[in-house]
């Protein structure tokens, strides 16, 4: 073996041991939750992390039956969160396609408005937002909450499939309408099909993104139109935090969306690089 290859391969190996030792360090976390979760109140909370114990579901029986119930707040996040992303891709599809293949002069700034808007943080907002809600009725309702992670993941929704239909060459879209293709005709039986990855990771994104926001759900709801991150904040009263018990909240709410990525991983990466190889 030349000099050379030992060194890629030398390289190659200290790559690996680093990825490796990055990959336990963010995953520590999540393992360290699961274990609390499986502890007494007792144990979670002392102060000498203890590493051998035996392990209840004391915790998990307690999480369920708080405050009505998980399957309460689990619904409340699959609806919002489902409901936000089918319609966050109804309206974003027609404005990136235009976007793309029917570009203005002021698309660009457009884009960059709409970016923008993500700059601002939430609380610079909740006043204003919070009083048309309280006035129109929007208070604790599953609609206004998805009428927010709409607006919420909108910009970022549109900025990632317009990027997907740029991939895309216009020459299909001038073949179609020279074979008399209407606009809508050329979309849904031309682009679309071609653009599937990338609407699919998309629509993965933000109903992950729906799926663990909190700031609006803990703001704007009272019980309702409560989520699972409400669900989780409840285990914190004047009484003291409630560790294992918030631990085995955690748990129940984030297995349903680390379920779908895992299935769901390889067409998430299959449109994260859609279109990165010509």
């Amino acid at each position: 073996m030349s000099a050379q290859a030992k060194r890629f391969s030398g390289a190659n190996i200290a790559f690996g041991v680093l990825g490796w030792a990055v990959a336990l360090l963010m995953f520590l976390p999540l393992i360290w939750l699961v274990v609390t979760a499986f502890k007494t109140e007792a144990e979670a909370f002392t102060v000498t992390p203890q590493l051998f114990f035996e392990p209840t579901l004391e915790s998990f029986k307690a999480a369920l039956a708080q405050g009505g119930g998980y399957w309460h707040y689990a619904w409340n996040s699959v609806f919002t969160a489902v409901a936000s992303t089918l319609i966050g891709l109804v309206l974003t599809v027609p404005a990136a396609y235009a976007m793309a293949f029917y570009p203005s002069k002021r698309t660009d700034f457009t884009l960059v408005w709409m970016v923008s808007t993500k700059f601002i943080p939430a609380v610079g907002v909740l006043v204003p937002i919070f009083l048309v809600y309280k006035t129109i009725g929007l208070l604790d309702n599953v609609w206004g909450l998805i009428a927010l992670y709409t607006a919420m993941n909108l910009p970022i929704m549109i900025w990632m499939v317009y990027s997907y239909f740029r991939d895309i060459p216009k020459d299909l879209v001038e073949a179609a309408n020279i074979d008399g293709a209407s606009m809508g005709q050329t979309m849904r039986k031309v682009i679309l099909p071609l653009a599937t990855p990338g609407l699919a990771s998309t629509g993965l994104l933000a109903l992950i993104l729906a799926w663990n926001e909190s700031f609006w759900s803990i703001t704007m709801t009272n019980h309702a139109a409560s989520t699972l991150p409400v669900y989780i904040a409840s285990f914190k009263s004047a009484e003291g935090m409630f560790w294992a018990k918030m631990s085995a909240a955690s748990v129940l709410s984030i297995a349903p969306i680390i379920v779908l990525g895992w299935f769901a991983q390889r067409q998430m990466v299959r449109g994260l690089t859609f279109g990165a190889v010509k």
